[in-house]
């Protein structure tokens, strides 16, 4: 029998895993870009409950939310109320208040998921690989010895352990415990 691998479309030996619902994020989906009517997620998000809006931790010029779109389980998002683009931009209390919700976030995800490490991250601007650059944000990854195994590496696809609302709730109900 002749074998049907190597042709486009034909059954290789190469098992895959598909996350589509990337592409959705990268064309737009959820995302204030030039050409479609999408408002600003993180000016929308604090009008929701806070299990609504998958937020954990709100402060007077801050809060911290599930990012929707994780690079790993728990993978949380510092943003400013205002939609301010630039770190430059922000008044000392709202830079203050986003590096003490930085910080708490890592304390609090060092408990609920025993997490060793973090890539903390703030980019400005779109060229700088902002996703939503109008709209200040730094990212909390926790990380763990073995997260970045050939899922991410060789397949290009995260394995996300946990639901979004689970893991808002657990960080939810120990947030107040530091």
């Amino acid at each position: 029998m002749e074998s049907l691998e190597g042709g486009a479309g034909m059954p290789d030996r190469w098992g895959r895993l598909w996350a589509p619902h990337r592409m959705d994020y990268l064309s737009g989906e959820n995302r204030p870009l030039p050409g479609n009517d999408v408002p600003c997620p993180f000016c929308r998000v604090p009008s929701l409950s806070d299990e609504e809006g998958l937020i954990v931790a709100r402060g007077a010029t801050a809060y911290v939310v599930m990012n929707l779109y994780p690079y790993n389980a728990g993978h949380l998002l510092v943003c400013a109320y205002r939609h301010v683009a630039d770190l430059a931009d922000l008044t000392t209390e709202e830079r203050n208040e986003i590096g003490e919700l930085t910080a708490h976030s890592m304390k609090v995800l060092r408990k609920v998921s025993n997490a060793k490490g973090f890539n903390l991250g703030m980019n400005q601007g779109a060229i700088s690989g902002a996703g939503i650059a109008e709209h200040i944000h730094q990212h909390v990854v926790p990380r763990w010895s073995g997260d970045a195994n050939f899922m991410p590496i060789i397949g290009q696809t995260k394995v996300l352990p946990v639901l979004l609302q689970t893991t808002r709730k657990d960080l939810a109900d120990n947030w107040n415990l530091f």
